[in-house]
């Protein structure tokens, strides 16, 4: 049996293959990436580097050739030129007679108003239209998301959001990632949808956990988008990438993450990493990254 992870260079990949490579050997494991050459590392342990370039149909079914099981992760861009990737590898994978794909998805993604959602909507039709055997990790949030304000805090800013009182599921990438090499290769998830989820919290709860961690108090500040706007500008984020924040903060308030479910537990047989545990572990490697 043959498996292989997309995007493997970037950074939920990498853990994808770190995690497979503890329990499936090296042969049976092949990535495909747009840089090769990004990939030596893997090549060096046995495992098979590939060239897929999701802009590059033609890359695509040369790069799924003789593979059993496809774990597609989902492209980054916007939402237009995200579609035609994701179709282009979905097309590439039934034209190669790929037998399973695994494909990394968003909280109820066919319902969800949140307008990172139509990417992979479209995914999830085109998947289900094959007829092949499918299964759809639709992944909460990543921690690792709140990065760049939790160094805020930790530089003495307060944490600053427009979400009001909406609910988010956190879960660290490696606990997204161990899912994804769990449902990849083992059997009995063939048409599946997973909903993985974080236990939900506020903000105002996450602020609060997030203090206990540094030790100091972190003042919440709830404000409307324009002021969000505003505050995310004077922080330097650059301009084309503050419409996306407020629009993500505006579908938080609105409950698009707000989906509770017990499916990491199903799938690895535990909970998600405790939040304050998870966050201890950002902090440090903020720390270690500073020093």
């Amino acid at each position: 049996m043959k498996m292989l992870v997309t995007g493997a260079t970037g950074k939920l990949g990498t853990k994808v293959v770190e995690t497979l490579l503890k329990t499936v050997p090296a042969s049976q494991l092949a990535v495909s990436v747009r840089n090769p050459e990004k990939a030596e590392g893997f090549r060096v342990r046995g495992v098979e580097v590939r060239h897929g370039d999701f802009d590059r149909p033609e890359t695509l079914e040369t790069a799924f050739a003789g593979i059993d099981r496809l774990l597609i992760i989902s492209a980054d861009g916007d939402n237009e030129t995200r579609i035609q990737q994701h179709t282009n590898a979905v097309a590439a994978a039934q034209r190669a007679q790929v037998k399973f794909i695994v494909y990394t998805s968003l909280g109820n993604a066919s319902e969800s108003k949140l307008f990172l959602a139509p990417p992979h909507r479209a995914a999830e039709e085109a998947i289900l239209k094959t007829g092949i055997p499918y299964s759809f990790l639709r992944n909460n949030w990543y921690l690792e998301n709140e990065i760049a304000s939790i160094q805020g805090v930790m530089a003495g800013a307060p944490w600053v959001t427009s979400a009001g009182s909406g609910r988010i599921g956190w879960a660290l990438q490696q606990d997204y990632a161990e899912a994804a090499a769990a449902v990849l290769s083992e059997n009995g998830h063939e048409n599946t949808i997973y909903e993985l989820s974080g236990k939900l919290m506020t903000q105002e709860g996450f602020a609060s956990v997030l203090g206990t961690v540094l030790d100091k108090e972190v003042p919440l500040q709830q404000v409307d988008d324009a002021t969000y706007s505003n505050i995310m500008k004077g922080a330097g984020v650059p301009d084309f990438i503050i419409p996306m924040l407020v629009d993500i903060q505006k579908g938080i308030r609105e409950g698009s993450l707000e989906i509770g479910s017990q499916d990491f537990e199903k799938v690895l047989g535990r909970p998600t990493t405790p939040i304050s545990q998870a966050l201890s572990q950002i902090v440090n490697e903020i720390t270690e990254t500073k020093n």
